[in-house]
């Protein structure tokens, strides 16, 4: 994968990144090439060895066709929230570290499900926001989205998932908790 300069890009668990500069650098007695990234959430900027770029998890960020896959996704039934907070909490982290956009997804529908059943602790609350910020920020940098309307549209369609989950699961969290 090949990388221009100007192009937004996804950086697993960062977000949004622009491709600021592509520079050679000498590492000992090897000269080696590095994309200069400009995270645009905080305008932090990190380097990344061109050749491990995909490797990293760096990607494209999506297009019309995920969008909608992604906003088809985000409404629909989802698989069980486990009822240990220690395998949620590794599960969750590994999707958002994944980069993909619709496993954000996933953790975004399962931790929200489980705060309308519960309150969620500290990590399981930052692991939401972290979900619905790399979502929001994806759809918003890729100019399929203004952030309000957005924003609300992923409301409504996680509630519209929840929904669907609570209707074919109903006794699931209420087993957990006792």
């Amino acid at each position: 994968m090949e990388l221009k300069i100007g192009q937004k890009v996804s950086y697993p668990n960062q977000g949004i990144c622009m491709v600021e500069d592509i520079e050679g650098k000498k590492i000992g007695d090897e000269r080696m090439n590095f994309y200069l990234l400009r995270i645009l959430s905080d305008n932090s900027t990190i380097f990344v060895p061109m050749a491990n770029a995909e490797t990293v998890g760096i990607r494209p960020i999506i297009g019309a066709k995920e969008y909608k896959n992604l906003i088809d996704g985000l409404s629909a039934d989802f698989s069980d929230v486990s009822s240990d907070w220690k395998t949620r909490s590794r599960e969750y982290s590994e999707q958002l570290q994944s980069g993909c956009v619709f496993r954000a997804a996933d953790v975004l529908k399962k931790l929200t499900f489980l705060s309308l059943e519960k309150k969620l602790s500290l990590r399981e609350q930052t692991l939401l926001e972290k979900a619905r910020f790399l979502i929001v920020s994806e759809i918003t940098n890729a100019g399929l989205a203004s952030e309000n309307k957005i924003e609300t549209k992923i409301s409504q369609l996680i509630e519209n998932a929840c929904v669907k989950h609570h209707a074919t699961q109903p006794r699931v969290m209420a087993a957990a908790s006792h």
